[in-house]
């Protein structure tokens, strides 16, 4: 699939160099939550980030090593670069850690304020901030299986909502991510069961609007 104007060198530096934690090289570690696993109650449980984080996230990391210990000549690049491999067990893995890493640091315990930039930004794009979570929302809810709902940049400099299955990731298709929700079951399934509406729109309270700015440009 061809790219939306950035090459594989710009995708691995574009996205997220004003973050703490990327860019990442075998062998690969589970990152510490940036807060208590308890920080983000009621809106998501303690015994669901255990789990999530905990379990999910590193079985991820740990397969994704396993996969770099297989393909040695692999073992030099960076996750950005593994998410486009041609090997299943690469590819899977390197985007559930990507976009575990990324998922946490789009929350933040109370979530925070929209600031007026922001705001701006999304009312040009969607009409209102209203009508972007709805649109958000329903393409969390309409994302059959597993997968992710996606806030994105696009080459004009344009915000976007899209989804993708299970864990591909925007960059693949050129876009950059500025906001992620993980609609897995797991993600929410112990505290909202089979109600993934409930779960995406009190979701919101714990957006990190911060990142999300500080991503754009």
């Amino acid at each position: 699939m061809e790219l939306m104007g950035d090459t594989n060198s710009d995708k691995v530096s574009h996205i997220l160099i004003k973050s703490k934690y990327m860019p990442k090289t075998y062998p690969y570690l589970l990152d510490t939550l940036p807060y208590a696993h308890d920080a983000l109650e009621p809106i998501i449980d303690r015994e669901t980030m255990e789990y999530h984080h905990d379990k999910h996230h590193q079985t991820y990391v740990d397969n994704l090593n396993k996969a770099m210990e297989a393909n040695p000549h692999l073992q030099t690049s960076v996750l950005e670069e593994l998410m486009d491999s041609d090997i299943p067990a690469v590819k899977n893995n390197a985007g559930g850690v990507w976009n575990h890493d990324f998922f946490w640091n789009a929350m933040i315990g109370q979530g925070s304020e929209m600031s007026a930039t922001m705001k701006a930004e999304i009312d040009k794009n969607f009409e209102s901030v209203e009508e972007f979570q709805n649109i958000f929302e329903a393409t969390a809810i309409g994302r059959f299986g597993s997968g992710w709902a996606w806030l994105v940049q696009n080459s004009d400099g344009g915000l976007e909502v899209m989804s993708t299955a299970n864990q591909d990731n925007p960059l693949s298709l050129g876009f950059k991510p500025l906001l992620a929700l993980d609609v897995w079951e797991h993600s929410y399934y112990l505290k909202y069961k089979n109600k993934r509406a409930d779960y995406a729109k009190a979701w919101w309270g714990l957006v990190n609007w911060e990142m999300v700015e500080s991503l754009m440009g």
